[in-house]
């Protein structure tokens, strides 16, 4: 059997500007707006589909990005030139750190709406053995 996630559904103020923070943060590209949805698809293919909601407050998600060590570079600058706060830790108890989990290196950062999103470079679990588990731009 094969299984894959194909997409999930983002609750953003402005669906539009949601999907270019985290697009201009990952270097990714928005897509055109298909109903409701505005998307932003990953190098596996997995859309995340921002969409307005009234809901007030919007209950806070966590999108975990597993990424290259280049990519992390980039990724990373641009969190820093952006002045966004980045944590260690999922309960952003640390501020300005990053963290080393499984040998590799992993952040947190908030997007305009308070969803957590994290960037990491080694699955959990992966103790740090062998090569990198993403090979530039994309997944293995």
């Amino acid at each position: 059997m094969s299984v894959e996630l194909n997409h999930t559904i983002v609750a953003a103020r402005d669906r539009q500007a949601s999907a270019e923070f985290l697009a201009g943060i990952l270097g990714l590209e928005v897509g055109a707006p298909t109903g409701p949805f505005v998307p932003v698809a990953t190098s596996n293919g997995v859309t995340l589909d921002f969409a307005n909601t009234d809901r007030d407050p919007i209950t806070p998600q966590h999108y975990a990005f597993l990424v290259s060590e280049g990519d992390f570079d980039a990724i990373f600058q641009r969190i820093q030139q952006a002045g966004i706060t980045y944590y260690a830790d999922p309960a952003m108890r640390r501020p300005g750190q990053i963290n080393r989990r499984d040998g590799g290196r992993g952040t947190y950062f908030l997007d305009p709406d308070g969803h957590s999103m994290e960037i990491l470079t080694r699955p959990y679990g992966s103790g740090g053995q062998g090569p990198p588990v993403v090979k530039e731009g994309r997944l293995p």
